[in-house]
């Protein structure tokens, strides 16, 4: 399992964004944090915003598509986009994972 992260700037945009990748079977699970506040550099000017945090879980196979989804769906030119290995699943957890990891698309 894969998990990943990206942030937006409102609620309403990483609701959809996270319904989006679920629907299209690009993520079995996504969460949203926030408000958070991101502290930044950002065209040489220190930046501070509100943002919503987005934590995608997937598998590797759906990774090069997914992260080509949420770079077109996304409003910033630069979206933040991390991706780290998940180093232990608990066994039920991972069993549903895979299980709807290769159910259809909505």
């Amino acid at each position: 399992m894969l998990i990943a992260w990206t942030t937006l700037p409102t609620e309403e945009e990483a609701g959809r964004l996270a319904r989006a990748v679920v629907e299209r079977g690009l993520a079995v699970c996504v969460q949203t944090d926030g408000p958070l506040t991101s502290v930044y550099r950002w065209e040489g000017r220190i930046e501070t915003a509100r943002e919503y945090r987005l934590m995608f879980k997937f598998s590797a196979g759906q990774s090069a598509a997914l992260e080509a989804h949420v770079h077109a769906a996304h409003p910033y030119s630069t979206p933040e986009w991390v991706v780290v290995n998940a180093e232990h699943v608990g066994e039920k957890y991972l069993s549903w994972a895979q299980a709807n990891a290769n159910s259809s698309p909505l």
